[in-house]
């Protein structure tokens, strides 16, 4: 996604309302749903930073953290033969297809 604004380690997505003529959107990677709006890039830009700031305070008032937790094991849908071919790769090079996967993704994110 390239509709996206980054303030202390918090991601937020970024859309836009023709029906009611601003910028909208919300933080992403948390537990909660929290917003931020604006008329102008300017103006979205600063509800975002101050929706993250008031995000951070509600969260140490409540004494709970703020970024999402993960556990590290999630499913993916992809195609048989895609499938298919991970598995045989992986058994070529002698490795689960957690591990096959797991390398892709390290990759991807370097």
């Amino acid at each position: 996604m390239k509709n996206i604004l980054h303030y202390k380690g918090f991601i937020g997505s970024i859309h836009y309302s023709s029906h009611d003529d601003c910028f909208h959107g919300r933080i992403e990677g948390v537990d909660d749903l929290v917003t931020f709006e604006g008329r102008s890039v300017d103006e979205l830009k600063k509800d975002f930073k101050k929706a993250v700031e008031d995000y951070l305070e509600l969260c140490r008032a409540a004494g709970k953290l703020p970024q999402k937790s993960y556990t590290g094991s999630f499913n993916i849908r992809i195609s048989s033969d895609l499938h298919k071919k991970a598995v045989q790769k992986s058994v070529t090079e002698g490795i689960s297809l957690n591990q096959l996967v797991r390398r892709a993704i390290e990759k991807e994110l370097n």
